[in-house]
């Protein structure tokens, strides 16, 4: 228990250093990915490379083209994937590992922009690389102070950093996100539209005047929970227009109020003026909606304001 607290105390007092640091580096790393023309590629060894492939992934899933390359591979071949229009981030705590150093010179070579996540700003990778992100730390969490623990949690915190920073500034929005996660529940969310997942068959549709009797088998039938309450359209011969909701709520409170339903008409215990959503707009945003307003269905309209179907919040 007691090493459990002081590892994570060692990290809070890592983070709060590293926030102290952020400086002209850092924007400078912002404004040359947004430069980039090409794609931002990572690479690192040991534990800062599986650091560098959580990074290339939260970038590539934020707006920005990224992918990871494995040093050693690089310099067998890989270095062929890489063109000028790129920018290279190279991670490495000592800034001395040598599989990584030794694709500075190709870089450099080919024109390709290099950003160094390093501990150690005065390192050899540091000094031959354009930017530098100081993720430097005091002491590992480990009692050794050996294995990568608070170093690698750094690196990730700064990599997390410049990816929100990113995303402010290409003004990344949750529509833009869900594009790249369209198999996530998340994706389906927020690219589905009410029409898409709204219940048209057997609604428990109802009258202003009919007995809560009918109402209660209305309800039964449909399976849905609630019946939508119409009424005459005044003026419009054969028209009708929605008048409330009626929800297992609602029933109880009625029951309540009373010790029997008889002589209860649907109007008598209905919700008017119910909330509604467009058949044309976002699941996400009717959900919000559900949510905030605490219900858990919305009668759908379409734009003439018809009725047309039900959404209900665990509809995906």
């Amino acid at each position: 228990m007691r090493s459990a607290v002081g590892t994570l105390t060692n990290y809070a007092v890592a983070l709060a250093d590293l926030a102290e640091r952020i400086d002209g580096g850092f924007e400078r790393a912002v404004e040359a990915v947004m430069a980039t023309r090409g794609r931002v590629i990572i690479s690192g060894m040991g534990k800062s490379g599986i650091i560098g492939k959580k990074i290339a992934a939260t970038l590539a899933s934020t707006g920005t083209p990224s992918f990871f390359m494995h040093p050693a591979e690089a310099i067998h071949g890989d270095l062929g994937m890489i063109t000028s229009d790129d920018l290279m981030i190279l991670i490495s705590y000592s800034g001395e590992t040598d599989e990584v150093i030794r694709l500075v010179p190709s870089l450099q070579h080919f024109g390709v922009r290099r950003i160094a996540l390093v501990g150690k700003p005065d390192s050899t990778l540091a000094r031959n690389c354009d930017i530098v992100l100081d993720a430097s730390i005091t002491r590992e969490a480990c009692p050794n102070n050996l294995a990568p623990t608070t170093s690698t949690m750094a690196a990730l915190a700064m990599g997390d950093a410049l990816a929100v920073a990113l995303i402010e500034r290409r003004d990344f929005k949750a529509l833009d996100f869900a594009r790249f996660h369209p198999g996530g529940s998340l994706g389906r969310r927020l690219l589905t539209r009410v029409r898409d997942v709204m219940h048209t068959r057997r609604l428990p549709i109802v009258g202003c005047d009919d007995p809560v009797r009918d109402v209660i088998v209305a309800m039964t039938t449909s399976r849905l929970g609630i019946a939508i309450v119409m009424r005459d359209d005044i003026g419009e011969p054969g028209a009708v227009a929605l008048a409330g909701i009626i929800t297992d709520g609602d029933l109880r409170r009625a029951l309540l109020r009373r010790e029997g339903i008889g002589g209860l008409r649907a109007s008598d215990i209905m919700t008017d003026q119910p909330l509604t959503a467009q058949e044309g707009e976002m699941l996400g945003d009717a959900e919000t909606r559900m949510i905030e307003a605490k219900v858990s269905n919305l009668i759908v309209v379409d734009a003439a304001g018809d009725v047309a179907g039900v959404v209900q919040i665990y509809d995906k």
